[in-house]
C-alpha cells in the first residue's frame, strides 16, 4: 500500500482533520502539480502525516501552496501530541520530504510548535487569520460588532433578501466582479473553480449564499465551506454599482448564522487577511486574531534568486 493509500483511508477516520488537507480536497486543488504525503506509521496505524504539493516550473521543482488551499503543515492522531513525540515525529515527516529546490508552506493555526523545522533550519514568519471560536451566542456576538456594521446589517436586510440557491457558475460571475473593480486579475479559472465546487457538493461542504434586491438584482455573493470543526469564508463577490447597499456585511453575518443555526459549528473562520482594509472589517465585526506560520526553506540558491526576484510567496 502507498503512502497516498494509506492516507486517504486514514483522511476517512480522523474527526478532527482540516478541511484543507482532506484527500478528496486535494484531489480538487492540485491540477497544476501533484500532492504526496509523508507519513509516520505505529503498528501499520498513520500517527502522522504531512501532505505536500510539488510544482515544476523554469526548471525548479518544489514545494508549494496549492490553489484554494489555505493551511498545510503537520497533522499528529490526538494520542501523539506531547511536546516529546511532537519533536520526533515532525522530525521524521521532514526526513522524509523530496528533494526539491524550495519549500514553502502556510501551517494550520493549530500548530504552535515548528522548532524541528528550525532546527532542520527551515525559516518562518507569522501571518494571520480571523475567527470566531465561540458562537454559542448570536445575539452577543452582533451586538458586540461595532455600530457600522450592526447598520449594514439592518439596512440590507430591509432591502435585501437571501438566495440558497445561485449555482456555481453565477457565483464564479459574481466573484470576478471584485477583481475586475480592482484591476486585479482573476486569479484561478472557471474550470478549475467548478472542479473544485464539484467535489465540495458532493461532500456537502459548502454552502452559496446570494442578496437579491425585489428586482432581483443580485448585490453579493458569498462562498462557504466547512469541516467537523469550523466553517470558512473562503470567497465572495459584490456588485461595483451595488455595495452600498450593504450587501456584503448582511452576507457575512447570515454565513455566521448559518454555520451556528444549521451546521452546528461553534467556530467561523474569516480567513485572513492580513491586508489593513480587510483585516479592520474583520476587527469591526468583534473577530478573534488567530496567528498561524508561514514556513520556508531554499535548498538551491538559484531557486532562492529567481524566486526573490520574482517577489512570490
Amino acid at each position: 500500500m502507498t503512502n497516498k493509500e494509506r492516507y486517504r483511508r486514514f483522511c476517512t477516520i480522523a474527526d478532527d482533520l482540516p478541511l484543507w488537507v482532506q484527500d478528496w480536497y486535494l484531489d480538487a486543488c492540485c491540477d497544476d502539480g501533484i500532492w504526496e504525503v509523508a507519513l509516520v506509521l505505529k503498528q501499520e496505524e498513520v500517527i502522522a502525516s504531512l501532505p505536500y504539493f510539488v510544482k515544476q516550473r523554469a526548471g525548479f521543482r518544489y514545494i508549494t501552496m496549492p490553489p484554494f488551499v489555505k493551511t498545510m503543515g503537520p497533522y499528529l492522531a490526538p494520542k501523539h501530541r506531547s511536546l516529546k513525540e511532537q519533536h520526533l515525529l515532525y522530525d521524521r515527516l521532514i526526513q522524509q520530504l523530496p528533494k526539491v529546490d524550495g519549500f514553502k508552506q502556510n501551517f494550520h493555526p493549530s500548530i504552535t510548535n515548528w522548532l524541528p523545522f528550525y532546527w532542520n533550519d527551515y525559516q518562518q514568519t507569522t501571518y494571520y487569520t480571523y475567527q470566531f471560536d465561540d458562537l454559542s451566542d448570536l445575539d452577543a456576538i452582533k451586538q458586540n460588532a461595532n455600530r457600522s456594521i450592526k447598520r449594514n446589517i439592518r439596512k440590507a436586510a430591509q432591502l435585501l433578501a437571501v438566495d440558497l440557491k445561485l449555482s456555481a457558475e453565477e457565483f464564479y460571475t459574481v466573484n470576478t466582479w471584485s477583481f475586475q473593480r480592482q484591476g486585479v486579475q482573476m486569479p484561478y479559472s472557471e474550470a478549475q473553480f467548478l472542479r473544485l465546487d464539484a467535489a465540495l457538493a458532493k461532500h456537502k461542504a459548502r454552502q452559496i449564499f446570494c442578496a437579491r434586491d425585489v428586482a432581483g438584482q443580485i448585490h453579493s455573493a458569498a462562498y462557504l465551506v466547512w469541516d467537523k470543526q469550523c466553517a470558512y469564508y473562503l470567497f465572495s463577490g459584490d456588485h461595483p454599482d451595488l455595495r452600498k447597499s450593504g450587501s456584503g456585511i448582511f452576507l457575512l453575518w447570515e454565513a455566521i448564522k448559518y454555520t451556528r443555526e444549521v451546521l452546528g459549528l461553534n467556530c467561523f473562520d474569516f480567513e485572513g487577511s492580513i491586508i489593513q482594509r480587510l483585516e479592520s472589517l474583520r476587527v469591526q465585526f468583534g473577530a478573534k486574531q488567530v496567528p498561524y506560520f508561514y514556513l520556508w526553506k531554499y535548498h538551491s540558491k538559484w531557486y532562492r534568486f529567481v524566486d526573490n526576484k520574482l517577489g512570490k510567496k
